[in-house]
């Protein structure tokens, strides 16, 4: 994995990934429905056009693609990854994202500046946050000291990036480190974005699943700070 001259990352070299993409790009293409891209992209605010592959068909198509195909290692996944991120429609960037929650434990610390750029780039929430919760989270689990990069991302001018930390720790459940969940909610408890609102208030609500009483605490002293959307969201399944 390279840098470019314009700060893109570069895809490795990778036979896995030739082969991936060989079979990738026209099985989903013939698979395209047009009529159905135009409502997909209208739903998805025109973040990126669509062949209009519904998720079952989708789904199967995947499979079939990697039949037979090995594990890869840590190079292969970000070669698919970039390179499906390089295509236009995004059900190549929705394959990407499923390869690398698939295959996250097979890699490194090292694949978090790739997931960093996926996140930035062509961002909304239907790839961003399961990049956060999947793969993110994943590498943070197995890494712990990226728990530093997590606190630069919180503050990141990047609502994606933002978010994506916020929610990293969405399905960690009894090993949520709870001092920095709080404290992130609280270092965006102003932001102006409605996505970033709404992250703190379902991070907060997940997390109320496994501590109820302690999200219930948290926002009896601080909810003066939130939005109401993100009190809203945080109590909807507890209550004040």
């Amino acid at each position: 994995m390279g840098v470019t001259g314009t700060g893109t990352l570069e895809a490795p070299r990778s036979a896995l990934a030739d082969t991936v993409l060989a079979r990738l790009v026209p099985a989903y293409a013939e698979a395209a429905d047009p009529e159905r891209a135009v409502a997909m992209r209208a739903y998805m605010k025109d973040v990126a056009p669509f062949l209009g592959l519904t998720t079952p068909v989708r789904r199967a198509l995947t499979r079939t693609v990697l039949q037979g195909t090995p594990c890869p290692d840590e190079a292969d996944c970000v070669a698919v990854a970039l390179r499906c991120w390089g295509l236009p429609e995004r059900e190549y960037h929705y394959f990407a994202v499923d390869y690398l929650r698939r295959h996250v434990t097979r890699c490194s610390s090292g694949l978090l500046p790739v997931a960093r750029h996926l996140i930035a780039t062509v961002s909304w929430w239907d790839t961003v946050d399961l990049l956060a919760a999947h793969v993110v989270g994943g590498l943070v689990t197995a890494d712990p000291k990226l728990t530093a990069d997590m606190d630069a991302w919180i503050a990141d001018d990047d609502l994606w990036v933002a978010r994506a930390a916020l929610l990293h720790q969405l399905r960690h459940k009894e090993r949520t480190d709870t001092d920095r969940l709080f404290a992130y909610c609280l270092r965006q408890s102003g932001h102006p974005d409605f996505f970033v609102r709404k992250a703190i208030g379902w991070c907060l609500r997940e997390y109320a699943k496994t501590d109820p009483a302690a999200v219930r605490d948290f926002l009896a002293r601080e909810r003066g700070r939130f939005a109401p959307l993100s009190v809203r969201e945080a109590l909807k399944n507890i209550g004040v």
